[in-house]
């Protein structure tokens, strides 16, 4: 028996290297939710610099540490991790996904520093996703293009978090594979090319016009253009069908969120909230259960027939 018969043939195996990768993919996680804003910011204060050469308005130059710093190699696998108090870089052995925090009780080998418990908990949540993922899908080419998007689902949603950012590296990736995979008939739910168009198309649409039409009327902004992309995303991989529960979803729980914490932090109305991740959540969703609702919906109209 080949090692693919043996996956489609058992689910608990197949469950269990999902999480096994899940957690090896979540610890990548980690990396990219980090370094990207970081890398974003290095490649602004370079056209920063590069706008002030080609301009006679004075700007403050970068003092000679910060200078050196930015010439340093810094992306997605350079330079290795270190700790974030005293710079050690981090031993293979110690970064082992959630048994290494364990171990080593959430401390620093070197300087004994607190290390965020924010790394295991995205590594556990990866691998339950990717588990949950596994069971519905099962094995095969549907399951692994869930898994993709799944994985890019939890980077934007905690970089989002931290810096109310969806990075256009990230969301128009998202877009371009998921049109891709329509293309070819291999996206996680059966979109075709047209039905994902469309999606990707009625999703930036919609939102951009709301937050025009937001704009408009109050003189704010409710959203960000990253916000757009990211539903253009979710329209392309599941679909313009799918489109309206996300959004009803996504708005429904942040309209929520929004009210707990104005109670409860004592926050005010201006305060932003992210919206990424709501719609990352909803997306996801709509993902694992989305053709059953969908369905179900569409059947109520059919009762009488």
């Amino acid at each position: 028996m080949t090692a693919a018969a043996l996956l489609a043939a058992s689910p608990a195996l197949l469950i269990t290297i999902s999480v096994v990768l899940g957690l090896v993919i979540g610890s990548f996680l980690n990396v990219v939710i980090y370094r990207v804003p970081v890398m974003l910011e290095r490649q602004w204060r370079e056209q920063c610099a590069e706008l002030a050469q080609a301009t006679p308005h004075p700007y403050p130059s970068p003092t000679r540490g910060e200078g050196e710093e930015q010439k340093k190699a810094f992306n997605l696998v350079e330079p290795r991790s270190t700790c974030p108090s005293c710079k050690t870089p981090i031993k293979a052995w110690h970064n082992i996904p959630v048994f290494s925090y364990l171990f080593l009780k959430g401390r620093c080998a070197s300087c004994n520093a607190r290390i965020s418990a924010r790394y295991p908990l995205v590594e556990i949540l990866t691998a339950l996703l990717s588990a949950a993922v596994a069971w519905k899908f099962g094995f095969g080419w549907p399951a692994l293009a869930a898994l993709v998007l799944t994985w890019f689902l939890i980077a934007l949603t905690f970089i989002d978090i931290d810096h109310q950012l969806l990075p256009d590296s990230l969301t128009f990736l998202l877009l371009w594979i998921g049109l891709t995979l329509s293309l070819w008939g291999m996206t996680p739910i059966s979109v075709d090319l047209r039905a994902s168009v469309i999606g990707a198309i009625a999703g930036y649409v919609s939102l951009w016009s709301v937050y025009h039409l937001f704009k408009l009327i109050t003189g704010k902004e409710g959203m960000g253009y990253g916000d757009f992309k990211l539903f253009a995303a979710l329209g392309a991989w599941l679909g313009w069908k799918m489109l309206l529960p996300i959004i009803m979803i996504a708005a429904a729980v942040g309209a929520l969120v929004g009210i707990i914490m104005l109670s409860t932090q004592k926050q005010s109305r201006a305060t932003p909230i992210a919206f990424g991740p709501f719609l990352a959540a909803a997306g996801w969703l709509m993902l694992m259960f989305g053709q059953e609702l969908v369905e179900r919906y569409l059947g109520f109209f059919n009762l009488g027939q």
